[in-house]
C-alpha cells in the first residue's frame, strides 16, 4: 500500500513538473505621464526543456495557454497593473509572446524612483524568471554588487533585455508545431 501511494505521488510530481522556459526576454516601458504608460514584454523563444530525456512540451504548452495567455499568471506578477493585453506570434520558426499592461504607479511595473529627481531603476535580480542582463538602453551596475538598470528621471523610453534559458536543441523542444496545431 505505501509503494503504490509513493508511486502515486512520484507520478503526479512528475505531471505538475513545468518546464516552460524562454530564451530572452526584452522589457520596453513607455511612459505617457508622471509615472504611468505601458510596459511592453516580449518574450523570445518560449520552449520546453526535456525532464530529464521525456518529452513533456504538450504539456508545457497546455500551461502557457491555460496558465499564462488565458489564465491569470502574469496578471498575479503585475497586480496592480491594469489592462492586459496577450498574444502569441511566431518569428524565426521560434513561438514568442507579447504582454503589454498599462500602470499609473511605478511599484505596478516593479520600477522604482531615488526621490523625484533621482534616477529610475530595475532590480534584475527581483525579476520574476531568475534572468540575466543582456542589454539596455540606460545604464547596467555591476551585477557583482549592484545588479540593477538605472535611467534619467526624464527617460520616456526605457528598455531592457535578458536572457532566461539558452536553447540547446538536444535538450529543449519548439513549441511552434504546437501553436500552429493550437491555432
Amino acid at each position: 500500500m505505501k509503494i503504490s501511494r509513493l508511486m502515486l505521488i512520484g507520478m503526479l510530481v512528475f505531471l505538475m513538473t513545468s518546464c516552460l522556459t524562454v530564451e530572452y526576454k526584452k522589457y520596453v516601458f513607455e511612459f505617457t505621464g508622471k509615472n504611468s504608460g505601458k510596459l511592453t514584454i516580449t518574450y523570445y523563444n518560449i520552449h520546453s526543456q526535456k525532464d530529464d530525456t521525456v518529452d513533456v512540451s504538450s504539456q508545457d504548452f497546455e500551461e502557457l495557454i491555460n496558465d499564462y495567455l488565458t489564465g491569470n499568471k502574469i496578471e498575479s506578477y503585475f497586480p496592480l497593473a491594469t489592462n492586459f493585453q496577450k498574444r502569441l506570434f511566431v518569428e524565426n520558426n521560434q513561438l514568442c509572446g507579447e504582454i503589454t499592461m498599462e500602470f499609473n504607479s511605478l511599484e505596478a511595473v516593479r520600477l522604482m524612483q531615488l526621490g523625484k529627481k533621482g534616477p529610475i531603476v530595475m532590480d534584475l535580480s527581483k525579476t520574476i524568471d531568475g534572468e540575466t542582463f543582456e542589454s539596455t538602453n540606460g545604464t547596467y551596475g555591476n551585477s557583482d554588487y549592484m545588479n540593477i538598470v538605472y535611467w534619467p528621471a526624464n527617460a520616456k523610453r526605457l528598455e531592457v533585455v535578458t536572457s532566461v534559458t539558452k536553447y540547446n536543441p538536444e535538450k529543449c523542444v519548439l513549441l511552434t508545431a504546437h501553436y500552429y496545431k493550437w491555432k
